[in-house]
């Protein structure tokens, strides 16, 4: 195309070892030392957690549309609500896929989690990435949309599949069991 660019790859992986990596360790490190504290008093982390992702969520909108430049029409924002949906839903129904084959060891609670867990994706992890990686790009409010799309959209997903799922599971299970169980012997 004729044009180039070069990436600092080293700057971009130690910076983001610096706000992934090490956070982490040092959690974990903490953790080891703390542990019979936190469980005898307990704090709200569930909620502290949610808070704080509400916040990096609010912040990220506030950042993304607050540039004048994003530049974003109605039937681009559609096309892309659209692309993450599909892309959400082939996710999830490809993990469901391969974590149900015949030849699979995974009971139904294990591909319940799969189906989750490997197609999720948070804010908390992909807005530092996106700054760190495209730092100083005038257009990386831009890039964060489809971001800010597809963390809603796996959520409203989740919460509309888990129903489905549920009965699914349940279902699976209570044929697990009636197979797994010996028969009994017929007297004649």
């Amino acid at each position: 195309l004729g044009s180039s660019s070069s990436v600092p790859f080293t700057s971009i992986f130690s910076q983001l070892f610096m706000t992934v990596v090490v956070p982490l360790i040092i959690g974990q490190i903490v953790r080891r030392y703390i542990k019979d504290w936190l469980e005898r008093k307990k704090p709200p982390f569930g909620a502290i957690s949610s808070c704080v992702l509400l916040m990096i969520i609010y912040t990220t909108f506030c950042d993304t549309f607050a540039h004048p430049n994003i530049d974003l029409d109605k039937f681009s924002l559609i096309i892309i609500v659209f692309i993450i949906f599909s892309v959400q839903m082939s996710f999830m129904f490809l993990t469901f896929l391969f974590s149900t084959r015949s030849n699979s060891t995974f009971t139904p609670a294990d591909t319940v989690a799969i189906v989750f867990c490997s197609t999720h994706k948070s804010l908390t992890l992909g807005i530092p990435m996106l700054k760190i990686v495209f730092a100083g790009y005038e257009h990386l409010s831009l890039i964060s949309v489809p971001l800010l799309i597809y963390h809603p959209a796996q959520i409203l997903l989740g919460s509309l599949l888990v129903p489905t799922i549920n009965s699914w599971m349940v279902s699976r299970q209570k044929a697990l069991k009636l197979t797994r169980q010996p028969k009994a012997p017929v007297k004649v």
